[in-house]
């Protein structure tokens, strides 16, 4: 099995690593930190906005069964791409839309999914930025496969539950083990 990573960063990481996880040909999917200025930050540094640094979620999958642009279309349905630094109730940058690239090949996928995302479904609003990816930060361990592991939570059951209903529903083809 070939393998490439994705790194995210779409709101809450909880949420993108729910979805992420159910994907088929997702191996392993990683919440953390990324696009900051402080090394090896917390939770609670990156909560109290002083980092600079985005919750994302770190993907690694096998291009031959779900490919990058297919992991972006997921993306951009699962989370608002035209709202700065917002995901509904969760305000701030470590919230921000973004994609953080790995290759040259990512960075002209996701500007051509942009690009059509923005003529077709989002009138030319997305803020989502395209940055490449410096140095990836595991989160805390509690907050790795958190969704899995406590899915009666009251996030999990007002806002991630219902961002994993969705992509079950609108990408059932793409529905892994």
């Amino acid at each position: 099995m070939s393998s490439e990573i994705a790194t995210l960063g779409g709101g809450c990481f909880w949420c993108l690593e729910a979805v992420f996880e159910k994907v088929k040909g997702v191996s392993r999917v990683v919440s953390g930190y990324t696009g900051g200025h402080v090394p090896n930050p917390t939770y609670e540094a990156v909560c109290e906005k002083t980092t600079g640094h985005a919750e994302v979620v770190q993907i690694t999958f096998d291009p031959t069964a779900v490919s990058y642009q297919q992991l972006l279309e997921v993306f951009f349905a699962i989370h608002d791409p035209t709202t700065l630094n917002r995901q509904g109730a969760d305000v701030g940058p470590q919230y921000r839309s973004a994609i953080y690239l790995h290759t040259d090949a990512q960075k002209q996928t996701a500007a051509e999914v942009i690009a059509a995302l923005n003529m077709s479904v989002f009138g030319g609003k997305i803020v989502t930025e395209l940055t490449p990816l410096d140095v990836f930060y595991p989160a805390e361990d509690y907050h790795q496969g958190f969704y899995r592991n406590n899915p009666m939570q009251g996030y999990c059951m007002a806002v991630v539950s219902p961002k994993v209903a969705k992509f079950r529903k609108q990408f059932a083809g793409l529905l892994g083990g």
